[in-house]
C-alpha cells in the first residue's frame, strides 16, 4: 500500500489484488487505481461484481469488452466469497490474457483469491504501523480543520486497535465534540470513542497478568456476550505463548501471525506479566476447553468465563 502511488505513477497494470484486514486501505487503494484509470464514462466503463451478481463467465466476458471513449475499462470484484478452485484457474487464465484497456481490481478481504497473486499486482492492505497510521489520522483531521494531541492520537489508535477503518468513523464524531476548539485531546477520545474488542482483550490480558481480579471480571463481563470472543482471547494467549518461547524477531513473528510488528511488540510486553510455564498451562487449558466443547462436555457459552477464572488462579 505504501508504494502504490509510486507504482501507479510509473505504470497502470492490468490487474490488482488487494488483501488485508483494514477496509479503509482497500477503499484508498481502489480510489487511487480508479483515479489513475481516468474514467470519464463510469456508466459504461466501470463494472462491479459481488456475491450477488458474480459468475466466472460474466466476469471473463466483461474483461473482453472495449471501453467507450475512455482509454481504460475498470472491473471490480468486491469481497466475493463464492468462488471454486476451477473458477479461480479460469480467472487466472483470463487475467493473463487481458486486453491492454482492461484493469481488474480484486477486493479479497477473506483471502479467497490468493491463487491469483502471481498474476496480479499485489497491494497489502493490512493495518499500517503506528507511525504511518498516526500520519493518516493527522492528515485526515487537518482536512477538517482539526488537530489532535500526541497522546490523543495514540489513544485513538489503541482504542481502534490500529484499524484506520474504525478510526475514520470515530474522527467524524470527534470533530463535532467541540466545534469552537480545533484541538482534539486524549480526554475527548477517552470519553467519545468506543473500544475495539481486540483492545479490550489487551486490557483483559493485562488485568489477568497483574492478578487484578476486579478489573478482569469487569472486562470479562463486557466481552462475554460478544460473538467469537472465546476464539479472540484464545488466539491472543496462543500468540503470547509462541512469542514467549520463540527465538524469531518481531518482524518474523508478525509475518507468521499475519499481524503488524507493533502488535507483536505489545504482545511481548504483556508476556512479561506471565511466566513461560504459566503461558504453557494456559495453552494446554485452551486445548482442553476446545476438546470439551467439541465433545459436548462443556457448553460454549460457559467456556469463556471458565477460561478467565482458571487463568486468574494459574
Amino acid at each position: 500500500m505504501k508504494t502504490l502511488k509510486a507504482r501507479l505513477n510509473k505504470q497502470l497494470k492490468n490487474a490488482y489484488l488487494l488483501q488485508g484486514e483494514d477496509l479503509f486501505l482497500f477503499d484508498k487503494a481502489y480510489a487511487m487505481i480508479k483515479n489513475a484509470a481516468h474514467l470519464s464514462m463510469e456508466d459504461f466503463n466501470l463494472v462491479k461484481f459481488d456475491d450477488d451478481n458474480f459468475s466466472c463467465d460474466k466476469f471473463l466476458d466483461a474483461t473482453q469488452v472495449l471501453p467507450l471513449i475512455d482509454e481504460k475499462r475498470l472491473i471490480l470484484l468486491k469481497n466475493i466469497t463464492k468462488v471454486s478452485a476451477s473458477e479461480l484457474k479460469k480467472i487466472a487464465s483470463g487475467i493473463d490474457s487481458l486486453p491492454k484497456s482492461t484493469v481488474v481490481v480484486i477486493y479479497d478481504f477473506e483471502g479467497k483469491f490468493t491463487l491469483l497473486k502471481s498474476e496480479c499486482e499485489f497491494v497489502d492492505c493490512r493495518r499500517f504501523d503506528q507511525t504511518m497510521a498516526q500520519a493518516v489520522i493527522v492528515s485526515q483531521l487537518a482536512k477538517r480543520g482539526k488537530q489532535i494531541t500526541q497522546d490523543g492520537v495514540l489513544t485513538l489508535l489503541d482504542y481502534c486497535n490500529g484499524y484506520l477503518t474504525k478510526a475514520m468513523k470515530e474522527i467524524e464524531k470527534l470533530c463535532f465534540v467541540d466545534l469552537d476548539n480545533p484541538l482534539i485531546s486524549k480526554n475527548m477520545v477517552e470519553e467519545c470513542v468506543s473500544k475495539e474488542n481486540e483492545f479490550v482483550v489487551f486490557e483483559l490480558t493485562e488485568a489477568l497478568g497483574k492478578r487484578n481480579v476486579d478489573r478482569a471480571i469487569e472486562l470479562a463481563g463486557l466481552l462475554a456476550k460478544e460473538q467469537g470472543i472465546l476464539s479472540l482471547v484464545g488466539n491472543h494467549f496462543r500468540r503470547m505463548f509462541f512469542v514467549s518461547i520463540s527465538q524469531q524477531s518481531d518482524q518474523q513473528l508478525a509475518q507468521n501471525f499475519g499481524i503488524k510488528e507493533f502488535a507483536v511488540k505489545k504482545i511481548r510486553q504483556q508476556c512479561q506479566n506471565f511466566s513461560k510455564m504459566q503461558l504453557k498451562k494456559i495453552f494446554n487449558l485452551l486445548e482442553e476447553i476446545d476438546y470439551k466443547i467439541k465433545s459436548g462436555q462443556m457448553l460454549s457459552e460457559n467456556a469463556f468465563n471458565f477460561l478467565i477464572m482458571k487463568i486468574l488462579f494459574i
